[in-house]
Order: C-alpha cells, then sequence, then structure tokens
C-alpha cells in the first residue's frame, strides 16, 4: 500500500512543488459504480481508492486498482476482473486533472467544481470534465462527484450472451476525504 501511495506522489512531483500546506491525500477514498438493466442489477465498491489534490496548483488525481473492487457475489466479481476488465492485464483506473475553479482552501465551504484531465480505464484514455462538489471542513477537502462511463469508450467489450444483462453505460460515484500530508524533509 505504501509503495501505490509513494508512486502516486511521484506523478505531483512533475505537475506542482511539494509544499506542506498544499498536498491533501486519502488511500481510503470510496468509488463505486452501478449498472442497471431490466435483467439484472451489478454494483461494487472500492474503498481504497487513492486521491490526492495539490491546492497550490489545483491538480487532483484519483487512482484505484481493479481487483479491489467488492461485489456481493463473488462470481460477478471473478468475471468482472477476468472477462471484462481483463484486471491482470489492466490493473488500475486512474484520472489526472486540474480543477477548473479556483478555491479559497482557508475557507471552510462546500463548492461546485469541475476537472478537466485524463480518465484511463481498461488501458484506454479518454479526455474528461467531471464534476462535483468539494467541500473545506475544518483542515479537510472532500470531494464528492457522480458520473457515467460507456463501456465503448474503453474498449470494454460484453460477451453477446451477458449483453442484456450489463449496462453500456455505467454509473459512477466517488467520494474521498483527504488530509493534509506533512512536508518531506
Amino acid at each position: 500500500m505504501k509503495t501505490r501511495i509513494k508512486l502516486f506522489l511521484g506523478y505531483l512531483l512533475f505537475v506542482g512543488s511539494l509544499q506542506a500546506q498544499g498536498i491533501y491525500l486519502t488511500n481510503k477514498g470510496e468509488t463505486t459504480f452501478f449498472s442497471e438493466t431490466p435483467v439484472e442489477d451489478i454494483s461494487a465498491v472500492n474503498k481504497n481508492s487513492v486521491s490526492i489534490i495539490n491546492t497550490a496548483t489545483g491538480d487532483v488525481a484519483v487512482q484505484m486498482v481493479m481487483k479491489q473492487f467488492d461485489f456481493p457475489n463473488k462470481l460477478m466479481q471473478e468475471h468482472f476482473n477476468e472477462n471484462y476488465m481483463d484486471s491482470d492485464k489492466y490493473p488500475k483506473a486512474v484520472f489526472k486533472g486540474k480543477l477548473v475553479e479556483k478555491i479559497d482552501y482557508t475557507k471552510n465551504g462546500t463548492y461546485d467544481v469541475s476537472a478537466t484531465g485524463d480518465l484511463t480505464i481498461h488501458g484506454v484514455t479518454k479526455p474528461r470534465t467531471l464534476k462535483g462538489k468539494l467541500t473545506v471542513a475544518e483542515g479537510t477537502i472532500s470531494i464528492s462527484s457522480e458520473f457515467d462511463v460507456a463501456l465503448v469508450d474503453h474498449n470494454i467489450e460484453v460477451p453477446q450472451m451477458v449483453f442484456v444483462k450489463i449496462a453500456q453505460v455505467i454509473k459512477v460515484k466517488c467520494k474521498y476525504s483527504m488530509a493534509p500530508q506533512a512536508a518531506k524533509k
């Protein structure tokens, strides 16, 4: 886990300086998805998403390990990882972007925000602008967002025999509560 966080922090080294007052991080962010069809509903949650924001630059990044999505049905989880997401070949989903709005992080409040960047799923990177809410409260920053992911956009193929059981557009919800990080010495 610590190696994963260190590698992810390395991303910010080239997009902004690591200042103690500017880096907020969590490795316990929650990402859920939901597939609704008339035949079957499928949902899963990943409670180990890594999220980081640099308040000095507005850079934001999220990374999750695909095999850490937990399904209510273990067979669904196996099919998700082996048949659809090819999780051994494409182990992570990543969003790297920049907040569009300027936020005053010294004031508690909730703000409508959007982040423009690149979303990589299943080895396919697409430019995206994701909208959400950013809350500053007592020294923490929380971000929540809801957005859709079309399977076709990321070359995720669904076999014809289960095509009616899996939605072609997946609803994704994210909740990340980040704490400030101390400066590296």
